[in-house]
């Protein structure tokens, strides 16, 4: 049957792209706040024995959970014979251990709640630090997109004589994968966090690289403090203009606005920002129907 396709996200452009690539019926929903600030949803689709994909971009992802479990529970009730999770971007899961005494493990109980709401869950690129899968903390079936072909497409396509370069150790696998297929050297720095704001790099020997155009890559941009730093060092080396590319473009307070300054600026659309110039719709429409494939097969 027709895939039943339904859109929490006030930004339609990447929702409607996966939607018609997947010759998705659109879902019609009804959404609204009660006076004291409750949340109505109200399904006006008939979903008995159908395919169903939620997309919910899960950034900023406390004002839209209850409205998305509300949502989930009642394509259940109605009949729905699948329900999917489409979210570019998956939200809790840097918060992967406990810091400090008394702190949440917030991946953990925030993979608990969707697990219990739906049959499957689509991302790009979660951020996989101390967890090898996400079916360490996620109990329904999952398929994560990998950016990587996409990137390094466009990398090939407006970039001369890149030379990669990835933000600290735990990028090293994902960064030279990109410049493995871009058919490009890359360099991995070394990162030290002291807070959510403070950041210290330091850079390998480029000296190999000064007729090299510095591309730096990362999952998530979001204070931007590691990019700044590190195109300060690429300038002071005398490297040309930097590119800087993001999976995630979070861009927390004048992150963006720093970093355009100093950067070509490029993100996938993955998260709506006027950086974005890579398309990740077909991707995830791949990843949909091969994880429809697997329910029916099961």
């Amino acid at each position: 049957m027709t895939t039943l396709f339904y859109n929490l996200e006030s930004d339609t452009a990447l929702a409607a792209q996966i939607c018609a690539a997947l010759s998705a019926e659109a879902g019609t929903l009804e959404m609204r706040q009660f006076p004291d600030g409750e949340s109505y949803v109200r399904v006006h689709d008939t979903c008995q024995h159908r395919p169903c994909v939620v997309f919910c971009n899960l950034f900023h992802p406390d004002n839209k959970l209850l409205r998305l479990l509300f949502l989930a529970d009642t394509l259940h009730e109605l009949g729905a014979s699948q329900v999917i999770l489409v979210t570019p971007y998956l939200a809790y899961m840097r918060q992967d251990k406990r810091f400090h005494e008394g702190e949440c493990v917030s991946s953990v109980p925030f993979a608990r709640l969707l697990s219990q709401a739906f049959d499957g869950l689509i991302t790009m690129d979660p951020h996989l630090h101390r967890y090898a899968s996400l079916s360490e903390i996620y109990s329904i079936p999952t398929s994560i997109v990998s950016a990587a072909p996409l990137i390094a497409k466009w990398i090939q396509q407006h970039i001369t004589n890149p030379v990669l370069i990835g933000p600290d150790s735990e990028s090293e696998q994902w960064v030279s994968h990109v410049a493995e297929l871009a058919n490009a050297p890359f360099q991995i720095l070394e990162k030290q966090r002291f807070g959510d704001y403070q950041v210290s790099v330091s850079l390998p020997e480029l000296a190999p690289y000064q007729a090299h155009q510095p591309v730096l890559v990362d999952d998530i941009i979001s204070s931007g403090r590691t990019m700044l730093e590190t195109i300060a060092h690429l300038d002071r080396a005398g490297l040309p203009r930097t590119t800087a590319i993001g999976v995630h473009g979070i861009f927390a307070g004048s992150a963006y606005a720093q970093l355009s300054e100093k950067a070509q600026v490029v993100t996938t659309d993955c998260i709506p920002h006027i950086s974005n110039q890579i398309e990740i719709s077909a991707a995830l429409a791949t990843a949909i129907r091969r994880l429809q494939t697997d329910h029916l097969a099961s």
